[in-house]
């Protein structure tokens, strides 16, 4: 009986042995492959932090009263207590009461309030269906034990979008807590954040 492929077995106790034989170095290397890849994998995640990981230079920290120059006087106390409870919720700062009693001190001032147009309405092109809301804010950080500045008069500031369709006025005091949020979290990262 003669073969037509001479790579084929004959009958099926020869296939059972190719199949051993084969399988027994791909086995093995399944084995070692898959145990490298654990190593790699545990060496890899063994240093690994939750968080930022970064320590800022200061403990303690005294938020100063959120000022305002814009003509929006309802984000102040917005911007403030989403302020304080974004620096609250960050375990790196203690929050205190005084510029005396902190290791440093914040300053915001809301400088910026505006809306620029992002659609318009199908039916009419000269009515603003969609704004784009923009808070701007710039931060001072001080060291209260050097009196040296960390930073100076850094801008920060966060869009969000309005949709007129509510009208603009309902959907601007929607939109003001969720500006601030945004706002507020963008300013924890740059103080707590290692530059």
């Amino acid at each position: 009986m003669e073969r037509s492929c001479p790579s084929e077995p004959v009958s099926g106790i020869e296939t059972k042995r190719v199949r051993e034989h084969v399988s027994k170095p791909t086995r093995a290397l399944a084995r070692i492959l898959s145990a490298v890849t654990c190593l790699l994998f545990a060496a890899g995640c063994a240093n690994y932090q939750l968080g930022s990981g970064s320590t800022p230079s200061f403990r303690t920290l005294y938020v100063e009263p959120v000022v305002n120059k814009t003509l929006l006087p309802q984000s102040q106390p917005l911007v403030s207590t989403r302020l304080r409870e974004s620096f609250a919720r960050d375990a790196r700062v203690q929050l205190t009461n005084s510029s005396t009693a902190a290791e440093a001190t914040l300053l915001v001032v809301i400088n910026d309030y505006h809306r620029d147009v992002a659609a318009v309405r199908e039916g009419d092109t000269g009515l603003a269906r969609k704004f784009n809301v923009t808070l701007g804010v710039t931060c001072t950080l001080r060291d209260n034990r050097t009196g040296a500045a960390i930073f100076e008069n850094r801008p920060i500031t966060a869009v969000r979008e309005v949709f007129t369709d509510s009208g603009l006025i309902q959907g601007e005091y929607q939109a003001l807590p969720l500006l601030a949020e945004a706002l507020a979290t963008k300013v924890v990262r740059t103080a707590l954040d290692v530059w």
